[in-house]
Order: structure tokens, then C-alpha cells, then sequence
């Protein structure tokens, strides 16, 4: 079973980064084979990790649900989603993505959902990492992904109103009752450290915080223009933290994991 790693916060935070930014470590250390996973109704992953996906998950399920009933004699939803899950996968070097599109609108998803929770889960015994670029609310942790997660990373600046959300999204987990081993705080773009104020701030908010990532004008332009983070130097400094925080994630992994 892959070891899942879940990436969620507020917009802007910088949550997509960081979950590019675990990928492409991932890739450079020859730890793949990688799932990524953009669960983010406005998919911004493959952008950052040079990738152009032509097929989402919900065009699949939309197309599903408009010819439920034309599907040949013996092929089962199942076999259509099974085999549309394969079209929509983009195959990279080391780590495949796969795109869930936009919301699930007006129509009534419920059971096509479900098969496609089964369909995702299937695939994912296929790779050694699972890596979830979510939305801030994690609904699609809930409808159409899996909810098997080892490690949730709670992305947020210093902000008072970015660690409030930080922590509304943590309680939000625990209300839906997602299997999430692990919940951590990571506090990224930050400028200068205040430690016994973030502390306390981070206390106050029942946050566990796993590590901070500091400001880096490099990697701002990079991600405003939707470059790929490959390109990014070595010597960036939020590189360079990016990196710990997926060392200090993996750490979490259980024994199995590690064999």
C-alpha cells in the first residue's frame, strides 16, 4: 500500500507548491514510482510539475453518467471508469498525475463516485508514494479520492487569519471522520521568525507544527508564472526547506513503509 501524503490550505497559502515541490524531491531521490493526484477543483499541479493533462476525472464521470445506458452488453461501470481512469492518467518520469476537474455541479454523482473511490484506490496500490494536492475544504478527500491518509500538511502563512484556517481545516477533518494518521502545520513564506509568539500562536490553535519555510522571491516568480519547479536552483532557500519538510513527513512513515 502507498504511504499518502495529503497537502491542504487556505488559497494562497502555497499549498500547490509544496506539493509540487514534495513530488519533485520524491523524483530526485529515485523514490518513485509517485501518484500525484490534483483534487483541486481549479488544477494548478501539473503546471507546476511541467505536465499538460487533456483528460480529468470529471470529464470521465460526466461522460459515464451521459451514456450509462448505451454501455455494451457485459461492461460495467467499473470496466468504463477502470479503463477511463487509464486515459486520464499522464505518465511522467517517476510520478504519474491524475487530475479530478472541476466540481461535481447539479447532477447526482453519488454513485459514480463511489465507483470511482474503488477505481483510485485499485491504482494506487501500483505506486510506492501517494501525493494530494486538495482544496482548503477536503471535500474531495471525501468524495473522490481516497481517505486513506498517512500525513495531512496543513499549508498557512503567519497570519493570525491564515493559522485560524489552518486550524478550522484540521477540526473540519476530524468532523468528516477522514482516516488521517498524522496532522501537521506547515508555515511557509515567512519573513522573520518570532518563536515564542509563534508558538504560542500555533498552541493556541491545537497545531502541531512540523516546519517553517521561509520567503523566498524566487520561488514566488516561479509560481506566479506557472514554471516548472524543476527549474528551480538548488541553492533556493525555499527549496532547500521544502525539502525537510518532506524528511520530517517521511519520518512518520511506519516500519512496513521503509522496507
Amino acid at each position: 500500500m502507498a504511504f499518502t501524503l495529503a497537502v491542504a490550505g487556505k488559497g494562497g497559502t502555497g499549498k500547490t507548491t509544496l506539493a509540487a515541490s514534495l513530488i519533485q524531491a520524491l523524483i530526485e531521490r529515485g523514490e518513485g514510482p509517485v501518484l500525484a493526484v490534483d483534487a483541486d477543483p481549479n488544477p494548478n499541479l501539473g503546471a507546476l510539475l511541467g505536465y499538460k493533462v487533456h483528460k480529468t476525472i470529471s470529464e470521465l464521470r460526466d461522460e459515464l453518467l451521459d451514456h450509462i445506458r448505451k454501455l455494451p452488453l457485459g461492461v460495467t461501470k467499473d470496466d468504463y471508469l477502470e479503463l477511463g481512469i487509464q486515459e486520464c492518467l499522464f505518465e511522467g518520469r517517476g510520478v504519474d498525475l491524475l487530475v479530478m476537474g472541476a466540481g461535481e455541479g447539479p447532477r447526482c454523482y453519488c454513485a459514480v463516485n463511489s465507483v470511482l473511490r474503488r477505481c483510485i484506490d485499485r491504482l494506487r496500490g501500483a505506486y510506492r508514494y501517494v501525493v494530494m494536492d486538495n482544496e482548503a475544504g477536503l471535500e474531495h478527500l471525501s468524495r473522490c479520492t481516497t481517505q486513506d491518509v498517512d500525513v495531512l500538511l496543513i499549508v498557512s502563512n503567519d497570519l493570525p487569519a491564515s493559522l485560524q484556517a489552518a486550524s478550522r481545516i484540521s477540526e473540519m477533518t476530524r468532523k468528516l471522520a477522514l482516516r488521517i494518521s498524522r496532522r501537521f502545520l506547515v508555515l511557509n513564506d515567512v519573513e522573520a521568525v518570532d518563536g515564542v509568539w509563534l508558538d504560542g500562536q500555533v498552541r493556541q490553535r491545537g497545531l502541531e507544527l512540523l516546519r517553517v519555510i521561509p520567503s523566498d522571491g524566487l520561488l514566488r516568480r516561479f509560481s506566479r508564472r506557472g514554471e516548472p519547479l524543476s527549474q528551480l536552483p538548488e541553492d533556493s532557500v525555499a527549496r532547500k526547506a521544502m525539502r525537510e519538510v518532506l524528511d520530517a513527513a517521511l519520518s512518520q512513515m511506519a516500519p512496513a513503509f521503509k522496507n
